[in-house]
């Protein structure tokens, strides 16, 4: 494959050609040259961008990936902050699967109105608390609001 201008790098990756100038200013690409007004890279730059998606979408910073990338285009990651962020985002994981069960939860409910279940309304003092961010919850379990009892507090058996 031979060289490419950022107008095909850019169209080749879906990144904007001023965050490829932005990447190649913090040093994290490199262009090889110019054809008039355009910079030129190296095909491999397609794989170093990659790893540079793929370390943005995992939460590292570009000073972070940076680190991780030698000048030479080769990866020189290490594999202890590897498996540190690794297990931040196990963490961030089980956050959002409580959340998610929560407001699953509260779809589904019998509950007249999602403020009216318990279960919901746990969810909605720990997150007021940040309490989402330091424990995640455990699984949400529906819990039964009966008929009867809804009948009688709001006078309303209708799910909302």
């Amino acid at each position: 494959m031979k060289d490419m201008d950022i107008a095909e790098v850019s169209r080749r990756t879906g990144v904007p050609a001023s965050t490829l100038r932005y990447y190649e200013e913090k040093g994290l690409v490199a262009s090889i040259g110019r054809r008039g007004q355009r910079r030129l890279f190296d095909p491999a730059v397609l794989d170093r961008l990659a790893l540079i998606a793929l370390g943005r979408a995992g939460g590292f910073t570009l000073d972070e990936i940076s680190s991780m990338l030698t000048p030479d285009g080769l990866p020189k990651m290490d594999r202890g902050r590897l498996d540190a962020k690794a297990n931040e985002l196990d963490q961030i994981i089980q956050r959002l699967r409580a959340i998610r069960e929560a407001l699953r939860h509260a779809a589904k409910c019998p509950a007249a109105r999602p403020m009216e279940c318990p279960t919901f309304r746990r969810a909605v003092r720990l997150a007021g608390t940040g309490r989402f961010e330091v424990a995640p919850l455990a699984p949400f379990r529906a819990e039964a609001v009966s008929v009867t009892r809804r009948k009688r507090e709001t006078g309303d058996v209708r799910l909302e």
